[in-house]
């Protein structure tokens, strides 16, 4: 389904999108504010920000590092200050290790728990009592890898093991208050964070090839395929539907 057949889904809402600044972000941000929302756009580079906000008047940004002191309330506090509410929080932020356990650095570990882990869950804290008020979601970015072993990878499939996980105990706990917590894992999708993750572009591309052929559907996903079930785990019409993982992935956890 296309963003344009939910119409204004999301009119007079606000949506909390991390890691706005490229790829999976940046299209999650352009679909909600394609249906009508309000979208503050969070990330640590303010140009790829800007170049994000540049594609729909309904979104704004702000430039900070989820991962400082005092940073995810800054974040829900700036949305809260502009538009008076928070009705999705999307835990987009993350970042890929590739790193064998022989090659282990504690540094490196640190860094992608406080990402991948910890910001998140600080950003869902500080914007519980603002998803109380409007009966909000809660979405968070896994990976196909958070439920299926990755070889080379194995802290960064534990630390989207470990989002699974908060999404379906936030989502018991919250229950009852009308907030609702899923999650989306996407497989390989066509961005540029294996770039960011150290590899060169010629790896990078070594290894979508090497993926698609493993995926039963023999497709790479794009950034706005994901978007697509990110708009719709959010959707009011879902509203039965929560701790849930969906995973986008061509089938790939099949095999």
């Amino acid at each position: 389904m296309s963003a344009d057949s939910f119409d204004q889904t999301f009119a007079r809402q606000v949506a909390v999108v991390t890691g706005a600044g490229s790829g999976i972000g940046r299209a999650i941000a352009l679909a909600f504010a394609q249906l009508g929302a309000q979208v503050l756009g969070v990330g640590r580079r303010e140009e790829p920000l800007k170049a994000t906000a540049a594609l729909h008047s309904g979104i704004d940004i702000l430039a900070i590092d989820v991962c400082g002191e005092g940073a995810p309330a800054e974040v829900i506090e700036t949305a809260v200050r502009r538009w008076g509410r928070v009705d999705h929080l999307i835990n987009n932020a993350g970042a890929t290790a590739v790193m064998t356990l022989a090659d282990t650095d504690e540094q490196t570990i640190t860094n992608l728990l406080a990402l991948n882990v910890v910001a998140p869950s600080l950003l869902a804290h500080a914007a519980l009592p603002h998803l109380r008020d409007t009966s909000g979601t809660i979405i968070n970015l896994s990976s196909t890898y958070g439920h299926r072993p990755m070889a080379g990878g194995a802290h960064y499939a534990a630390s989207k093991a470990a989002i699974e996980q908060l999404t379906r105990s936030w989502a018991l706990e919250l229950a009852g208050e009308g907030v609702r917590v899923n999650a989306v894992a996407p497989g390989p999708t066509r961005t540029d964070v294996m770039v960011h993750a150290g590899l060169t572009p010629e790896a990078a591309d070594d290894m979508y090839a090497y993926e698609r052929d493993r995926i039963p559907t023999r497709h790479i996903a794009s950034a706005d395929e994901v978007a697509h079930w990110v708009v719709r785990m959010a959707d009011p019409a879902g509203r039965h539907a929560t701790g849930q993982v969906i995973t986008v992935d061509g089938g790939l956890e099949l095999i």
